[in-house]
């Protein structure tokens, strides 16, 4: 999915609304514990109205071996052949020598055929540049994330003062631009969106936090919105954990609409829609 399609697609559909399909099994009804695919098959089926796009985290997955990748996999289908407009991220934090980075992404781009791949940047070029070379694909960078630990390395300053997240966002332009790299910012960083944007005016931003780690829809798009949107807010637990009963479906689609008609007011405010 192409650059465009993606803010095409959020303007039809009043959203920029991102699920994060991260099945926890203690916090999956009883009748669904362990079944990955079903679990996800019922959350898409009452949230896809309300999004525009998806991010399964892989460890939610890995964790059961096998049987987790075949649902991540039956998951990844099951979003392709229904909801083919939906923007797909595989949230893998891969990044790794060159030709080992070329296998992360051959799996993930040529196998599964995700839209986009989330990357960590700490060995740089050669690790990164292996997943830019795919048509239409897309690589989301981690830049300033929404973690305690965060504060350890990423707002580490070099001799001339410059923090790292900064580097991380001058640098990896040399190797990608705003038609195939997103940048991963969390929502609990407020006002530091300002800095993001004066470096990275046009990018998307993939932004965890909103809901249960407590960051503000508002303030997120108060800081980091541009005229094409160029925000992917996510939410997962708050949504397909708002309840563990029978009617976990129909809460998350609920909650669902709830983020949408809040994004579709500010997108509405900005004069994007």
């Amino acid at each position: 999915m192409n650059k465009q399609e993606l803010i095409n697609n959020i303007k039809a559909k009043k959203s920029f609304l991102c699920v994060g399909l991260d099945p926890d099994i203690e916090k999956m009804p009883e009748h669904l514990k362990g079944k990955l695919f079903e679990f996800n098959k019922e959350i898409i089926d009452a949230t896809a109205k309300y999004t525009v796009a998806y991010k399964p985290n892989l460890a939610f997955y890995e964790v059961l071996g096998s049987e987790g990748v075949k649902a991540f996999e039956e998951t990844v289908k099951y979003i392709q052949e229904n909801h083919p407009d939906i923007f797909i991220i595989a949230d893998a934090k891969r990044g790794d020598i060159g030709n080992t980075s070329k296998m992360y992404a051959k799996g993930l781009f040529e196998h599964t055929n995700v839209d986009a791949i989330t990357v960590a940047p700490y060995m740089g070029e050669d690790s990164v540049t292996p997943f830019l070379g795919y048509e239409g694909k897309w690589v989301i960078l981690l830049a300033l994330t929404s973690n305690k630990g965060s504060q350890d390395f990423q707002f580490g300053k070099d001799e001339n003062g410059t923090p790292l997240f900064e580097k991380v966002l001058r640098k990896s332009a040399e190797w990608g631009d705003d038609s195939n790299m997103m940048y991963v910012v969390g929502a609990t960083q407020g006002k530091m969106f300002e800095e993001i944007r004066r470096i990275a005016p046009k990018s998307f931003l993939l932004v965890p936090g909103v809901g249960a780690q407590g960051g503000s829809l508002s303030e997120v798009v108060k800081y980091g919105i541009t005229p094409e949107c160029g925000l992917l807010v996510n939410s997962s637990r708050g949504i397909i954990h708002a309840s563990k009963d029978a009617d976990f479906a129909s809460i998350a689609g609920e909650k669902a609409k709830e983020l949408q008609e809040e994004m579709a007011q500010l997108l509405a405010e900005n004069h994007i829609i």
